[in-house]
């Protein structure tokens, strides 16, 4: 069970956080959600798709396996991309809400239940006199993007939704005599309807940001291939 507290530098003075990865550490997940900030970096090693979420909304999310339990770029310790999504690089930390004579700030927690929270190995979280190490502070800047950029996520798939331009999408992997799998449950941007769309709705997905986003989405899904030589040589090995 997690057990969420505020991260301080008295109580947690000692704390160390292993930045290694595993299966133990709850990574050995199909899909991650990503945010539109990181889709630049997120597109060149992950096809990003849509899932829903457990309201039944949907969220951009990278595709990590072709099956529940599946990370076909978790290696033991090792992450096989040089990009990981944010939710991923965060570790057991996670933005927090703390009231503080009569305001609400955000602040860092962290789940202490969490197996890579220890006293004896990985990266420290402050320095011998009590101040913050780079880790961190680079820690306080992925949530803090986070954060940020749950609203421009929310606005993004809207706009989407309302031009209808997410469609079921469903594929056939053929994995050379060992049997073909189906990827379904996801969903993906309707390249014809956005084709059809007149320069007016066009300027306007632009001057938002989201053409940018959305080619990006459509270039990802080349990265298909990849995931599926890597879930061939799995299978093989």
């Amino acid at each position: 069970m997690a057990k969420h507290v505020l991260l301080n530098n008295v109580e947690h003075k000692d704390l160390k956080v292993i930045t290694t990865h595993s299966d133990a550490y709850g990574e050995n997940i199909m899909c991650v959600p990503v945010y539109p900030v990181e889709c630049r970096h997120a597109q060149a090693h992950y096809p990003l798709m849509f899932a829903k979420d457990a309201n039944g909304d949907f969220q951009m999310v990278a595709l990590l396996g072709f099956e529940q339990g599946e990370n076909l770029f978790l290696s033991g310790n090792d992450w096989l991309a040089s990009y990981k999504p944010l939710l991923i690089e965060k570790g057991p930390f996670l933005i927090g809400r703390n009231a503080q004579q009569g305001e609400e700030t955000l602040s860092i927690h962290i789940d202490l239940d969490d197996p890579r929270v220890n006293e004896s190995e990985g990266q420290p979280i402050f320095l011998p006199h009590g101040g913050n190490t780079d880790y961190i502070d680079n820690i306080a800047n992925v949530l803090s993007t986070i954060h940020q950029s749950q609203t421009e996520a929310g606005l993004f798939v809207k706009r989407l939704n309302e031009l209808e331009l997410i469609e079921s999408f469903v594929v056939d992997i053929d994995l050379d005599g060992t049997g073909t799998h189906r990827l379904s449950g996801f969903y993906a941007l309707n390249e014809d309807k956005l084709k059809k769309l007149n320069a007016e709705t066009l300027g306007d997905l632009h001057s938002n940001g989201y053409i940018e986003l959305i080619y990006m989405m459509l270039a990802s899904m080349s990265q298909l291939r990849h995931m599926i030589d890597l879930k061939k040589a799995r299978v093989s090995s």
